[in-house]
């Protein structure tokens, strides 16, 4: 039996998903076909994992990325999405993560195009052909809400249980997490 093909998108320097696939932005971009044509085939990717990108995309570039990495999905494979919160109630956080950024055009949030909410996230995956299915987010009235998931399917740093903002039952830094599902068709 092979082993899955699990791909990390906009890795940086991070390693914490032993036995897949790290990549950066100039060798595997979610809006350029041409380079997943490359790398896989269609229908063969079991994950794909987005820490902290897709807020790098407008909302339709989102749907068009989406709509790429389906093309390569196996029928149940996924893309667990990690995005920052809309709906966080923290005003250092919101400052941080809006689109622009909070300062200086080198800070990593300088690209930020959109921040998403879990509706708009949903939405965005729905609107390509996925399943949602929501692991850690906020909703509008600012309340978390966290369901099990197993870190093996794609490691998230910026999580509740991971990030070392948060102790001491304190919540200091969340993302959006969810899972992407490409539907299984019945034959």
């Amino acid at each position: 039996m092979t082993q899955p093909i699990r791909v990390v998108i906009g890795a940086g320097t991070t390693n914490n998903n032993p036995g897949w696939i790290h990549t950066q932005e100039d060798e595997l971009n979610l809006l350029h076909p041409d380079d997943w044509d490359r790398a896989f085939e269609p229908d063969s990717v079991t994950a794909v994992l987005a820490e902290h990108v897709w807020e790098h995309l407008t909302y339709e570039e989102g749907v068009r990325a989406a709509k790429v990495c389906y093309r390569y999905l196996k029928p149940g494979g996924y893309i667990r999405c990690a995005v920052p919160d809309a709906y966080f109630p923290d005003e250092d956080y919101q400052r941080l993560v809006q689109v622009g950024g909070p300062g200086p055009i080198d800070h990593p949030a300088a690209s930020h195009k959109i921040v998403h909410s879990y509706k708009t996230l949903t939405s965005m995956f729905e609107q390509a052909g996925y399943r949602v299915q929501l692991l850690e987010y906020c909703d509008e009235s600012g309340q978390f809400h966290a369901v099990p998931w197993d870190e093996s399917q794609g490691f998230i740093y910026r999580s509740k249980r991971f990030d070392h903002r948060n102790r001491d039952g304190r919540l200091g830094f969340v993302s959006l997490i969810a899972d992407a599902y490409k539907p299984v068709i019945p034959s």
